[in-house]
Protein backbone atom coordinates (compact mmCIF):
# COMPACT_ATOMS: atom_id res chain seq x y z
CA UNK A 1 0.00 0.00 0.00
CA UNK A 2 0.89 3.59 -0.93
CA UNK A 3 0.55 6.76 1.32
CA UNK A 4 0.44 10.71 0.39
CA UNK A 5 0.57 13.27 2.87
CA UNK A 6 0.42 16.48 2.25
CA UNK A 7 1.30 19.74 4.25
CA UNK A 8 1.70 23.04 3.93
CA UNK A 9 -1.80 24.99 2.99
CA UNK A 10 -3.35 27.66 5.10
CA UNK A 11 -4.83 31.02 4.59
CA UNK A 12 -3.06 34.10 2.83
CA UNK A 13 -4.12 37.27 1.38
CA UNK A 14 -4.29 37.81 -2.07
CA UNK A 15 -0.72 38.31 -3.89
CA UNK A 16 0.88 35.87 -1.20
CA UNK A 17 2.53 32.72 -1.43
CA UNK A 18 2.57 29.05 0.03
CA UNK A 19 4.63 25.76 -0.80
CA UNK A 20 2.46 23.01 -0.63
CA UNK A 21 4.78 19.65 0.11
CA UNK A 22 4.07 15.94 -0.46
CA UNK A 23 5.80 13.10 0.81
CA UNK A 24 4.71 9.34 -0.44
CA UNK A 25 5.59 6.64 1.55
CA UNK A 26 5.18 2.63 1.30
CA UNK A 27 5.53 0.12 -1.58
CA UNK A 28 7.44 1.72 -3.92
CA UNK A 29 9.40 0.63 -6.38
CA UNK A 30 9.32 3.82 -8.31
CA UNK A 31 6.82 6.80 -9.48
CA UNK A 32 5.87 7.76 -12.50
CA UNK A 33 4.08 11.40 -12.43
CA UNK A 34 3.58 13.29 -9.37
CA UNK A 35 1.36 16.25 -9.32
CA UNK A 36 -1.22 18.65 -7.99
CA UNK A 37 -4.70 18.61 -8.48
CA UNK A 38 -7.43 20.87 -6.51
CA UNK A 39 -11.36 21.10 -6.33
CA UNK A 40 -12.95 24.06 -5.66
CA UNK A 41 -16.52 24.12 -4.14
CA UNK A 42 -18.97 22.62 -6.32
CA UNK A 43 -16.57 22.17 -9.08
CA UNK A 44 -14.75 19.46 -10.77
CA UNK A 45 -11.12 18.18 -9.67
CA UNK A 46 -8.58 20.08 -11.97
CA UNK A 47 -4.86 19.38 -12.75
CA UNK A 48 -2.53 21.79 -11.52
CA UNK A 49 0.76 21.22 -12.25
CA UNK A 50 2.38 17.57 -12.65
CA UNK A 51 6.15 16.61 -13.15
CA UNK A 52 7.39 13.45 -14.39
CA UNK A 53 10.15 10.83 -13.44
CA UNK A 54 12.29 12.57 -15.94
CA UNK A 55 11.83 15.83 -14.83
CA UNK A 56 9.24 17.60 -17.73
CA UNK A 57 6.42 19.41 -16.29
CA UNK A 58 2.77 20.43 -17.20
CA UNK A 59 0.35 22.93 -15.77
CA UNK A 60 -2.82 24.47 -16.26
CA UNK A 61 -2.89 27.40 -18.14
CA UNK A 62 -4.54 29.50 -15.16
CA UNK A 63 -1.51 28.83 -12.99
CA UNK A 64 1.51 28.94 -15.88
CA UNK A 65 4.17 31.82 -14.66
CA UNK A 66 2.57 31.85 -11.23
CA UNK A 67 2.88 28.18 -9.64
CA UNK A 68 6.39 25.95 -9.89
CA UNK A 69 6.28 22.22 -9.36
CA UNK A 70 9.21 20.48 -8.21
CA UNK A 71 10.50 16.74 -7.32
CA UNK A 72 12.44 14.85 -4.53
CA UNK A 73 12.84 11.63 -6.46
CA UNK A 74 15.71 10.29 -3.57
CA UNK A 75 12.98 11.05 -1.11
CA UNK A 76 9.37 10.33 -3.06
CA UNK A 77 8.34 13.97 -2.54
CA UNK A 78 6.64 16.69 -4.62
CA UNK A 79 6.30 20.47 -3.99
CA UNK A 80 4.38 23.10 -5.21
CA UNK A 81 5.25 26.59 -4.74
CA UNK A 82 2.46 29.15 -5.06
CA UNK A 83 2.95 32.53 -5.89
CA UNK A 84 0.76 35.54 -6.39
CA UNK A 85 -2.49 33.57 -5.34
CA UNK A 86 -5.60 34.58 -6.13
CA UNK A 87 -8.80 34.01 -4.45
CA UNK A 88 -9.86 31.75 -7.62
CA UNK A 89 -6.55 29.82 -6.37
CA UNK A 90 -9.15 28.62 -3.27
CA UNK A 91 -9.58 25.04 -2.96
CA UNK A 92 -8.27 21.68 -1.29
CA UNK A 93 -5.52 20.43 -3.21
CA UNK A 94 -4.78 16.98 -3.54
CA UNK A 95 -1.20 15.54 -4.24
CA UNK A 96 -1.30 12.69 -6.77
CA UNK A 97 1.49 9.59 -7.58
CA UNK A 98 1.00 7.09 -9.73
CA UNK A 99 3.19 4.05 -8.50
CA UNK A 100 5.11 1.25 -9.57
CA UNK A 101 5.24 -1.24 -6.69
CA UNK A 102 7.76 -3.53 -8.43
CA UNK A 103 9.75 -4.06 -11.51
CA UNK A 104 7.35 -4.38 -14.41
CA UNK A 105 4.15 -3.81 -12.74
CA UNK A 106 1.50 -2.01 -13.93
CA UNK A 107 1.46 1.97 -12.57
CA UNK A 108 -1.23 2.10 -9.45
CA UNK A 109 -2.61 6.15 -8.79
CA UNK A 110 -3.11 7.14 -5.45
CA UNK A 111 -4.35 9.95 -3.93
CA UNK A 112 -3.57 12.06 -1.15
CA UNK A 113 -5.89 13.30 1.42
CA UNK A 114 -5.88 17.15 0.29
CA UNK A 115 -5.09 20.19 1.80
CA UNK A 116 -7.38 23.49 1.67
CA UNK A 117 -5.49 26.87 0.48
CA UNK A 118 -7.89 29.41 0.96
CA UNK A 119 -6.92 33.26 -0.53
CA UNK A 120 -8.34 36.38 0.70
CA UNK A 121 -9.36 39.43 -1.26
Amino acid sequence: QVQLVESGGGLVQAGGSLTLSCAASGSIFSINAMGWYRQAPEKQRELVAVAASGGSTNYADSVKGRFTISRDNAKNMVYLQLNSLKPEDTAVYYCNARVQWRPASALYNYWGQGTQVTVSS
